[in-house]
C-alpha cells in the first residue's frame, strides 16, 4: 500500500508542476478596434498587459532572450476578432526576410501564435508571420517546432482568412494580426480560459524561443501553452465562406488544341462550434502539381503525393489506420485493363480499343471534420465519380472462298471500366490524458453493377502515462472485399509497447497481416501476408555539446515471417544517426544490413504458388549533408552504395548513387534550386515473366537513373509570386540475353537455357520523362487568388536501354509535346461579411 501512495504521489507532484509551468496573459477588450499596419500607435494598444519574458527551447532551453532581442506582445479583442501586436526587437541586420509562398516558412524569421480555446493541449490552432510578410496557418499537431523540423507540424493545408501587416524598425520589426472569430473555433463562452502560446523564430542562429517555456524532451509541445484569462461574453459568428471559381484550359497537342471552360464553387460551413463542413462542387484540378512518374520495375504499385488542393486541406484525421489514399478517388478506372481481355480477335471479326480513359471524373465531394471541447474528433468524408467507358471499335469482314478479306463493316460499342462509385469514410477519435487516444475507422467503396465493392475497419488504441514517458498502442484492422466470385475478408494487427521521451528511448512492436488483407480500393497497401517483430533503443542528447546543437543515434532489429505457413523470410538491422551542428548543419546517415538468406515471396508474383527469390547478405549504407541554409549559397549531398556478399552467385550485384542539390538566393526575392540525383543497379536481378503455366523466368540487368529537377521562386512581395518547376527523369534497365529460371529451393539458374531471343521478348526499358511548370499566383484579396499556368510534358518508353543521355533526350523531343495553359480565379465570400453589407444598405435606405 506504501508504495501504491508513493506513485500516486509522483504522479500528483507531475501533474502539478505542468500545472505550475503555466503562464498567464490577462486580455483587455477594446472599443475600437487597431489598424492593421504594423504601427503600434492605435489606442487600443495602450495601457494592456504584456507578454514578455520569452525562453529558448531549440537548440537550448530555459535561455532568456538577450535585452536587444527582447519580444513584447500585446493582445486586445472585439466583438468580432482578436488582435495581436508583436514587437520583435533585434538588429536589423540579423533579422532574414526571404520571401517566399503562404505556408512556406523558407529562409525568414517569424512570429507565431497559437490559440487553444478549449485549453486542452489537442485542438491548436496557429498563425505564423513571416518578417518578409508571409502569413502561414496550421491546425493540429505540435504547437511549434520539435527536435529541429522544417517548421511547426501539423496540417498546412488549411488556410484560413485573416489579417497581418509587418513594418521594420530600427530596433526589430514589428507584427500585427487580426484573427477574426470565423477562423476559431469555440462555443458561446462567458468567461473562458483559452490555452495560448507565442513562438518566435531568429532564423541567423536557429534559436527557437517561445514565450510559456517547452521541454523538448517529454511529450508534445500543446502541454506547456499558457493561458488566456479575460475574455468575456464572447459568441462564435456563422462559420459559412464561399469559394466560387472560373477557369479557364487549353491543351494542345499533335496540333490540336481541346479547350475547357469551368464554374463552380467550394463551401465552407461551421455545423457548430466544433465541426466544420467542406462541399467542393463541380471541382476542377487543372492546375494540380505533376506527379513524379518513375520506373517501376519493382512488384508494387508507386504511391504518389496528394497534389489537389481539396484533398490535402483538413485531412489529417483521415490519416489514422492507413486506410485512406485519396488518390483513389479519380485514379484509373478499376476495370481499365479487364476490356482486353474479351476482345474478338478472329480471322473475320476483330476488335481494337481506340479510347480507354485512364482516369475517372469526379463529381463532387464533402468532408466534415473537427473536435470538439472533450476530445472527441469526428471525420466524415464523401465523394462520388462519374461512369467511365471504354470505347472499342468492331471491324467484321465478309470473305470469299479463299478467306480473303473483301469488304468490312465497322461499329463501335462502349463497355464501362469504372461505374458509378460512392466513396465513404468515418473517423471518430477519443482523446484522453492528453496525450492518449482510442479511434475507429471505416471506409467503404460502393461500384454500380456488378463491380467489386470494398469495405474496411481499424480500432486504434494509443496509451500514454501522464509524464509522457511510456506509451502502449495497439490497432486491429479488418477489410472485406465484395467481388462475383465471393467474398474475402482479411485481418491485420499491430502491437507498440516503449519510452518515448528522454535521453535513452526503446521500445518493442510486431504486426502481422493475413494474405487476404486488402485495402486498395481506398487505402494503400503494398504487402500482405506477413508477421514482424522489431526492437529499438535511440540515444538522444538534446542539447548542444562539443560542435553539436543535437544527437540522435537510433538502431532497429526486426525478423520477419511469412504469415501463411509461418516461413522465416529474413531480417534488418539498421544504425541511424542524425546530428545538427552549431554552424546550422545537419549531417548524418545510417546502415542497414540483412543477414543471411532472404526470402522475397513478392518478387516472383507468384504468392498463391508459395515461390520465393532468395539472396543473402546485403549491406547498404548512406550518408548526407545539408549546410546552412542561411547561406545565398547552401547545398544539400548524399551518397548510398550497397553490395550483395553471398558466397554461391556468379557476379558482383551492388549499387551507388548520389544526389547534390545546390540552391542559390539571388536575393529576398529570388531563389533557384537545381538538384542532380544519379543511382546504379549493377547486375540487379528481377522478374521478367511467367511462362509455360508457372515456369519464372528472371534476368539480370543493370539499371541507371539520371534525374535532373529545377525549381525557381520570384517573389515580387507576399502576394504575388512566380515559380517554376522543371523535372526530367531518365531510366534504363538493359538485361543480359541470357535468362534465368527461378527454382523451388528460391535460386536461380541459366540450365534451361533461356534467352530474350528464343522466348521472342524484350524486357530492356528506356524510360524518359519531361515536365514542366510556370506558374503566377496573385492573392488580391484576402482568401481570393488568381493562378496563371503554362504546363508542357513529354513522355516516351522504348526498348532501346543501350542508347546514350543525349540519344533518349533526342528521342523524347521527337514526341509530340503536350501544351497546357489554365488561369483560374477564386474569390473569397464571408457570409457575415455580406449579411453586414446588406444591414448597412437596408439600414441608409430606411432613412428618409
Amino acid at each position: 500500500m506504501k508504495r501504491v501512495f508513493f506513485f500516486l504521489s509522483i504522479f500528483c507532484w507531475v501533474t502539478f508542476s505542468y500545472s505550475q509551468q503555466k503562464k498567464i496573459l490577462n486580455i483587455t477588450k477594446t472599443s475600437k478596434a487597431p489598424k492593421i499596419d504594423g504601427i503600434l500607435d492605435d489606442s487600443a494598444w495602450k495601457n494592456i498587459e504584456i507578454a514578455t519574458d520569452f525562453v529558448q527551447y531549440d537548440p537550448e532551453m530555459g535561455v532568456k532572450a538577450e535585452d536587444n532581442k527582447k519580444t513584447e506582445v500585446r493582445i486586445t479583442y472585439n466583438d468580432q476578432a482578436i488582435y495581436i501586436a508583436a514587437y520583435l526587437h533585434d538588429n536589423p541586420q540579423d533579422i532574414f526576410k526571404v520571401f517566399s509562398p503562404r505556408d512556406d516558412f523558407g529562409q525568414a524569421d517569424y512570429f507565431g501564435v497559437t490559440f487553444n480555446p478549449n485549453n486542452d493541449a489537442q485542438n491548436s490552432i496557429k498563425f505564423f508571420v513571416m518578417s518578409s510578410g508571409t502569413q502561414a496557418d496550421i491546425v493540429g499537431g505540435s504547437s511549434g517546432r520539435r527536435g529541429g523540423g522544417p517548421g511547426p507540424r501539423g496540417d498546412r493545408g488549411w488556410n484560413a482568412v485573416w489579417d497581418s501587416a509587418v513594418k521594420h524598425v530600427d530596433d526589430g520589426w514589428i507584427v500585427e494580426m487580426k484573427i477574426p472569430y470565423a477562423a476559431l473555433r469555440f462555443s458561446n463562452q462567458e468567461d473562458p480560459v483559452w490555452g495560448i502560446q507565442f513562438f518566435r523564430k531568429y532564423r541567423k542562429d536557429g534559436l527557437d524561443y517561445s514565450w510559456s517555456p517547452i521541454d523538448r524532451t517529454v511529450g508534445e509541445q500543446g502541454i506547456y501553452d499558457g493561458e488566456l484569462r479575460g475574455l468575456k461574453n464572447i459568441s462564435p459568428p456563422t462559420r459559412l465562406s464561399f469559394y466560387p471559381f472560373a477557369s479557364y484550359t487549353a491543351i494542345n497537342q499533335s496540333g490540336e488544341t481541346v479547350s475547357n471552360t469551368g464554374f463552380g464553387m467550394d463551401v465552407k460551413y461551421g455545423i457548430t462550434e466544433s465541426f466544420t463542413l467542406d462541399v467542393t462542387l463541380i471541382p476542377d484540378f487543372s492546375q494540380a502539381a505533376f506527379d513524379k512518374v518513375e520506373l517501376n520495375l519493382g512488384p508494387f504499385e508507386q504511391r504518389f503525393d496528394e497534389q489537389r488542393q481539396f484533398f490535402k486541406e483538413g485531412v489529417n484525421l483521415f490519416s489514422k489506420g492507413d486506410l485512406f489514399y485519396s488518390r483513389r478517388i479519380g485514379n484509373a478506372p478499376v476495370g481499365r485493363y479487364d476490356i482486353y481481355d474479351d476482345l474478338v480477335d478472329e480471322i473475320d471479326e476483330v476488335e481494337e480499343v481506340v479510347d480507354n480513359p485512364n482516369s475517372v471524373k469526379m463529381l463532387n465531394a464533402i468532408k466534415v471534420s473537427g473536435r470538439n471541447k472533450n476530445g472527441l474528433g469526428i471525420g466524415i468524408f464523401n465523394a462520388i465519380t462519374e461512369k467511365t467507358n471504354a470505347t472499342i471499335k468492331n471491324t467484321k469482314y465478309e470473305l470469299d472462298i479463299n478467306d480473303e478479306k473483301i469488304d468490312s463493316t465497322i461499329t463501335y460499342r462502349e463497355q464501362t471500366t469504372e461505374p458509378f462509385t460512392n466513396y465513404n469514410i468515418i473517423v471518430l477519435d477519443q482523446r484522453f490524458n492528453q496525450n492518449s487516444s482510442v479511434s475507429f475507422v471505416n471506409t467503404n467503396v460502393t461500384r454500380a453493377g456488378d463491380f467489386r465493392d470494398a469495405n474496411s475497419s481499424a480500432l486504434l488504441l494509443s496509451l500514454t502515462d501522464k509524464t509522457n514517458t511510456y506509451r502502449v498502442s495497439g490497432q486491429g484492422k479488418m477489410s472485406m472485399i465484395n467481388m462475383d466470385g465471393g467474398n474475402s475478408t482479411g485481418f491485420d494487427a499491430g502491437f507498440e509497447i516503449g519510452k518515448v521521451s528522454g535521453t535513452y528511448q526503446y521500445g518493442l512492436e510486431g504486426s502481422f497481416r493475413d494474405d487476404k488483407y486488402d485495402v486498395n480500393d481506398f487505402g494503400f497497401g503494398a504487402r500482405n501476408n506477413f508477421k514482424n517483430l522489431q526492437g529499438k533503443f535511440s540515444y538522444q542528447i538534446f542539447e548542444p555539446f562539443g560542435i553539436f546543437n543535437s544527437l540522435n543515434v537510433r538502431t532497429e532489429t526486426q525478423f520477419n515471417w511469412r504469415h501463411s505457413n509461418n516461413d522465416f523470410t529474413g531480417n534488418r538491422t539498421s544504425i541511424n544517426v542524425n546530428t545538427r551542428t552549431k554552424n546550422l548543419m545537419w549531417m548524418g546517415g545510417n546502415i542497414t544490413m540483412l543477414f543471411g538468406e532472404q526470402r522475397d515471396y513478392f518478387e516472383p508474383r507468384d504468392q498463391e504458388n508459395d515461390r520465393f527469390f532468395s539472396f543473402s547478405n546485403w549491406i547498404q549504407g548512406r550518408t548526407y549533408l545539408f549546410t546552412n541554409s542561411n547561406k545565398a549559397l547552401s547545398t544539400s549531398a548524399n551518397f548510398n552504395y550497397g553490395r550483395l556478399f553471398q558466397k554461391d552467385i556468379d557476379s558482383d550485384i551492388s549499387e551507388y548513387g548520389f544526389r547534390l542539390g545546390p540552391e542559390f538566393r539571388f536575393s529576398d526575392k529570388l531563389t533557384i534550386k537545381y538538384q542532380i540525383n544519379y543511382q546504379r543497379k549493377i547486375n540487379d536481378r528481377g522478374y521478367v515473366d511467367n511462362i509455360n503455366d508457372g515456369e519464372i523466368i528472371f534476368g539480370q540487368r543493370d539499371v541507371k537513373t539520371v534525374e535532373n529537377t529545377i525549381t525557381g521562386t520570384l517573389n515580387f512581395n507576399s502576394l504575388n509570386s512566380l515559380a517554376l518547376s522543371f523535372r526530367n527523369y531518365w531510366s534504363t534497365a538493359t538485361y543480359n540475353e541470357n535468362l534465368y529460371t527461378l527454382l523451388e529451393d528460391g535460386s536461380l539458374t541459366t540450365s534451361t537455357g533461356h534467352t530474350m531471343t528464343n522466348l521472342d521478348l524484350d524486357p530492356n526499358r528506356n524510360f524518359n520523362i519531361w515536365n514542366l511548370d510556370l506558374s503566377y499566383e496573385w492573392q488580391f484579396a484576402p482568401g481570393s487568388q488568381l493562378v496563371a499556368l503554362y504546363r508542357n510534358q513529354l513522355f516516351n518508353s522504348t526498348n532501346a536501354s543501350r542508347d546514350s543521355f543525349c540519344d533518349s533526350l533526342k528521342d523524347l523531343f521527337d514526341q509530340d509535346i503536350q501544351h497546357t495553359f489554365s488561369i483560374k480565379m477564386v474569390y473569397f465570400l464571408d457570409y457575415n461579411t455580406i449579411k453586414g453589407v446588406l444591414n448597412k444598405k437596408d439600414a441608409t435606405a430606411a432613412i428618409p
